[in-house]
């Protein structure tokens, strides 16, 4: 059913001005709900069910035809907006003119360690919303078990941390807890090693197949200052990454993005089989 464009909500209209309230930690936490703008975002929210209502103006319902059709199927309200109403909306400088209003998809600690777990990333103090959406959508791509959010972190369920997890965040299971020390508790009890990243650790990543072969929990220090020292001093084992040209360091991102591929190697990649020689006649 085609949606009606003759009388579009405005900025001005209640579920609008709702849904906008929702770029708000405290409406967040208060409406348990979160609001998401584009494409992947949008388009993941509404296959995973997470979507209770899409707001798309004239030019984003044809542009993506294919998530209204499919929002239309899942029984999610769609709503015909202006582009006031998107402006509104929006807090990007360029719209794409689709949102969705979703229920909440973070998880505890508890349930993401439940069951076998691999490895799983650990962002401690995470403060940029966009590193935390990049960390989400890492460990989806090399298949990591889940995030977790450890200390005061920025909301995974943000605007632009949704954004920069290109809707993995819908995919992969995320937590979010203050209690570092608690958290790093509960990955113990699961029969997880504890792997810091370093500047002075004691095992170079290039020679840390043996420890990421085992259940692992990956520690991501703070974008400014790493991890404190009373942190790293829980872990199992500290891992720095060799860097073999003149740049100081690596930011958060990049560091998991390599830390995280080589946990992925360890549990995914066959083995190399034994070289049986040429088939005999």
């Amino acid at each position: 059913m085609a949606l009606d464009f003759s009388e579009p909500f405005t900025e001005r209209t209640p579920r609008v001005v709702n849904a906008a309230k929702l770029h708000r930690a405290a409406a967040r936490r208060k409406a348990n709900q979160f609001l998401v703008e584009g494409e992947n975002a949008v388009e993941a929210a509404v296959a995973t069910g997470a979507a209770t209502d899409i707001f798309v103006t004239e030019e984003a319902a044809d542009r993506f035809a294919d998530v209204v059709t499919t929002a239309g199927y899942m029984d999610v309200y769609t709503h015909a907006i202006n582009d006031k109403a998107a402006a509104a909306l929006s807090d990007t400088v360029s719209t794409t003119g689709i949102f969705a209003v979703c229920k909440p998809v973070t998880w505890t600690v508890g349930q993401v360690l439940k069951g076998r777990t691999n490895f799983v990333a650990v962002g401690v103090e995470t403060n940029d919303p966009g590193n935390a959406g990049t960390l989400i959508r890492i460990a989806d791509a090399v298949g990591a078990d889940g995030v977790i959010f450890a200390g005061d972190t920025v909301d995974p369920q943000s605007g632009k941390a949704v954004r920069a997890s290109a809707g993995s965040i819908f995919h992969t299971p995320v937590a979010r807890d203050r209690d570092v020390k608690g958290v790093i508790g509960q990955l113990k009890a699961a029969g997880l090693k504890i792997v810091a990243t370093t500047m002075d650790g004691e095992v170079g990543l290039d020679q840390a197949e043996g420890i990421l072969a085992q259940p692992t929990a990956w520690l991501f220090g703070n974008e400014a200052h790493g991890l404190d020292d009373d942190i790293a001093s829980n872990a199992d084992y500290r891992v720095s990454i060799p860097i073999h040209g003149s740049a100081e360091s690596l930011n958060m991102a990049t560091a998991a993005a390599m830390c995280l591929w080589e946990s992925s190697k360890a549990h995914y990649e066959p083995e190399d089989e034994t070289d049986q020689g040429p088939a005999e006649s």
